[in-house]
């Protein structure tokens, strides 16, 4: 007799094993419902029931892991890595509860494991990269993107993720690029419009920029960011009344959004408007760095 079945004196072997089943693919649909603690208690009973199953350790947690019960995670991981050693998918998910807690190191050696297991696994890859930004290895991380897009030139958020971290780089071009290879695969991605708005007004081309973000404005009417980069591109353009408005709608959508305190700050001081520049650039100090 199973470990388990001591737990549940009534049920034979074969009826624990198959109510064990039916708990798991439950817990699945929970999970599916990101209804995690209704999976974690399925998958609890579950494993009481049939301590051997990988699946069942590993999806509890996953289930840990989504809501951010990062140790109890790890344990979990661990005896589903008892049981499978070669689980590409316990490894990644290990992984990204190590890079949730700042191990960055043991998460990329989960990640480098998992991928000799599964090298074209899409998550793990961006798991992976993630990683590399978080321990400031941008080259790597550009790198892991490429092999990423390789996998799949179709995917815009993989263009549009690179194109993040080249406008990180401060390499606009490459940015604008990426965003554009985004686009093409998805006209009306409001990231790829806001984002190579961003870096058109980076690279001094206002008008393109402008277009951009009227787009990205017009497909999301409440998007904080685009407003911000709007409004520096109107300053720029010599409208300072309307390049106001959008900050201060940026503000009004995120009123921690520090950026757009200095922007406005700045327009604020070139309008000889002092009382308003030095309100702006103590809040953008107070939220930056709790002066």
């Amino acid at each position: 007799m199973s470990e388990g079945i001591k737990d549940h004196p009534g049920l034979s072997e074969a009826a624990a094993q198959s109510r064990a089943s039916v708990l798991r693919s439950r817990a699945e649909s929970y999970i599916a419902l990101s209804r995690h603690d209704a999976a974690i208690a399925d998958l609890t009973e579950s494993i009481a029931l049939a301590p051997g199953n990988a699946r069942a350790w590993r999806l509890r947690g996953e289930s840990h892991r989504v809501i951010e019960r990062y140790e109890a995670a790890l344990e979990d991981f661990d005896e589903a890595l008892k049981l499978e050693p070669d689980s590409a998918y316990a490894l990644g998910s290990r992984g990204q509860t190590y890079a949730a807690m700042g191990r960055l190191e043991e998460a990329m050696a989960d990640f480098d494991h998992a991928l000799t297991l599964s090298p074209d696994s899409l998550w793990i890859l961006e798991a992976k990269a993630d990683a590399l930004v978080d321990l400031d290895r941008l080259d790597e991380a550009v790198a892991e993107h490429g092999k990423i897009i390789a996998l799949n030139e179709d995917l815009a958020y993989s263009w549009v993720a690179r194109g993040d971290l080249y406008q990180r780089m401060h390499l606009y071009e490459e940015a604008i690029a990426d965003y554009s290879k985004a686009l093409e695969a998805d006209p009306e991605y409001v990231r790829a419009l806001s984002r190579r708005g961003e870096a058109l007004r980076m690279t001094d081309h206002y008008e393109e920029a402008l277009a951009d973000l009227n787009r990205a404005l017009d497909l999301d009417p409440e998007n904080d960011r685009a407003f911000g980069s709007r409004g520096a591109v109107l300053s720029e353009l010599g409208d300072n009344e309307a390049a106001l408005s959008d900050l201060n709608r940026a503000i009004e959508l995120d009123p921690e959004y520090v950026w757009a305190y200095r922007v406005r700050g700045e327009i604020q001081q070139e309008l000889e408007h002092h009382e308003e520049a030095v309100s702006d650039f103590t809040q953008a100090l107070h939220l930056e760095f709790g002066d």
